[in-house]
């Protein structure tokens, strides 16, 4: 699943193409918004709340898109050709750019004063103007026996972290992800970390979090398993965490985290 540095560059790209722009066409290739229109409205903006897109389209409009675990969007010039395909599921575009939303999780339109509805259960953006970090700290703790792992996937608690950073902000602090909750004494510094790491990757195409931008040292344990650790040598251990475990694939160093 794409983290919520992805998102936040998405929905940069998708502001630089269509805000400010009379929509030429919009074609919604989902049963519900089958029928909907908004061509000849102007998009005013889009904006990444979490690791969910909106898009403000005058008239009172949001259209509301998450890339869940396989989605994406990508721009390209509006005469330029494109290929259908069955896993295209929105099409936005006017006369210079094209908005393609391939295999996309969510796909509404919704009123805007009631974007509430589908972004208000978020805890505080990783990413966004209004992060607070002790609200998150506060969240987070509210579920002292809850393993720290489950907690900061938990988008309920704060919005962008996904398995990346959770697996390497719980190494670099030294926690292991079974650890309760409440048994980390660090909160405040593990949710700084986190926001510090995806704010430095937010420009770029990939995380980083070694500070070796280079195939193959990128992580300290994430997509590590069986390796040895960058840090004692000791071999990454892999393992499913949590209840949906095919998105929760947890990495880290049984002797560094503990």
């Amino acid at each position: 699943m794409p983290e919520g540095d992805v998102v936040w560059r998405t929905a940069r790209r998708l502001h630089e193409a269509l805000a400010g722009q009379v929509l030429t066409s919009s074609d919604f290739r989902v049963p519900k918004f089958a029928t909907a229109d908004l061509t000849g409205r102007t998009v005013t903006e889009t904006v990444a709340r979490g690791k969910h897109l909106l898009t403000r389209v005058e008239g009172g409009v949001t259209v509301h898109t998450h890339l869940r675990m396989d989605g994406a969007w990508r721009v390209r010039p509006a005469a330029e050709r494109y290929t259908q395909s069955r896993h295209i599921r929105l099409i936005l575009a006017n006369s210079t750019w094209r908005a393609i939303g391939y295999q996309l999780g969510i796909v509404e339109i919704v009123a805007t004063r009631s974007e509430r509805t589908v972004v208000g259960h978020l805890g505080p953006d990783l990413l966004g103007p209004d992060w607070d970090s002790a609200e998150a700290v506060r969240r987070l703790a509210e579920a002292p026996a809850r393993p720290i792992g489950e907690a900061l996937l938990d988008q309920r608690n704060l919005a962008g972290v996904g398995n990346v950073y959770k697996c390497e902000v719980l190494f670099l602090r030294g926690a292991s992800p079974w650890r309760p909750t409440g048994e980390v004494s660090d909160l405040p510094e593990v949710v700084g970390l986190a926001q510090r790491l995806l704010d430095a990757n937010k420009e770029r195409v990939g995380q980083v979090t070694t500070g070796v931008d280079r195939p193959g040292q990128q992580t300290w344990v994430y997509g590590r398993g069986g390796r040895p650790c960058r840090r004692c040598g000791t071999q990454i251990r892999v393992a499913d965490q949590g209840r949906d475990a095919t998105e929760r694939v947890t990495y880290w160093c049984p002797r560094c985290q503990t």
